[in-house]
């Protein structure tokens, strides 16, 4: 099981990783956007500082989830970017196989972020 969850966390970690750098190198093509996506595009391009920001919060929340010390906090970390993007596909998007990766990816967020529960009691007591 500690294999299972460690090569998990690796793809899970790479995939945000590969996504924030996307961000600041846009090496991967995107599909064409449809109207009401391009008005968000366009959004948030006024707001120069928010893409970069999403970048950076996904490359080092990758990072960290990667790593069983730090996997609690990349897992935090990752959880508002990952509820924006199933908000984001669940709306507006619809593909198929955008839902199936974001709530695979969701599920898995959320089985680290339980399965560290003790770490965040801390947090809240």
């Amino acid at each position: 099981m500690k294999i299972v969850k460690f090569i998990v966390s690796l793809l899970f970690g790479l995939m945000f990783i590969n996504a924030g750098l996307n961000k600041f190198l846009n090496y991967m093509p995107m599909e064409k956007p449809t109207p009401e996506q391009m008005k968000i595009f366009t959004a948030f391009g006024e707001l120069s500082w928010l893409m970069p920001l999403v970048g950076a919060v996904e490359v080092i929340g990758g990072l960290l989830f990667i790593f069983p010390k730090t996997r609690a906090l990349g897992a935090i970390i990752i959880l508002p970017v990952m509820v924006g993007i199933v908000a984001h596909i669940f709306t507006l998007d619809k593909s198929t196989s955008g839902m199936s990766i974001a709530g695979i990816m969701f599920l898995i967020n959320l089985w680290m972020i339980i399965d560290n529960k003790e770490k965040y009691k801390a947090l809240v007591s």
